[in-house]
């Protein structure tokens, strides 16, 4: 059964959590080209790969639970920790901004950065810099 825990950890991972990390990328590319209805969907698609990754942490927690892994232990506190900040941060940040950022693409003119594309740009680096730091982590460990 840990076996299978750990494959449902990493599949989540691979297929939920980088997502959630790199369609605000896209989202970036494609406010460039004014598309505010494609940026509205990807916004709408990070929210749920936001969502979803709790899967990841709850298989997470699972595989630590079998293999008697301290809750306490530093590595798991730090990638928590920098989980949580980045699940807050893609989800009540990077999100709004992107919505944000496809009305404001909406009235202006074509070529036009919206204002809020470096919010966007922002928050979306540093939430994938931290699950980068998670990764990072479960890899040492």
């Amino acid at each position: 059964m840990g076996t299978v825990m750990i494959v449902l950890h990493v599949i989540t991972a691979v297929f939920i959590v980088g997502p959630m990390a790199v369609i605000p990328m896209t989202g970036l590319r494609t406010l460039r080209s004014g598309n505010a209805s494609a940026v509205r969907s990807l916004a709408k698609s990070t929210a749920l790969f936001s969502w979803l990754s709790l899967l990841t942490v709850l298989f997470g927690f699972g595989v630590a639970g079998m293999w008697k892994i301290s809750m306490g232990a530093w590595w798991i506190l730090v990638s928590t920790i920098a989980y949580v900040i980045a699940f807050v941060l893609s989800t009540f940040v990077v999100v709004p901004q992107m919505r944000k950022a496809a009305d404001q693409v909406e009235g202006a003119s074509a070529g036009t950065k919206p204002a809020a594309y470096g919010a966007v740009a922002a928050f979306s680096g540093i939430t994938s810099l931290l699950l980068l730091l998670v990764v990072v982590l479960m890899v040492v460990h």
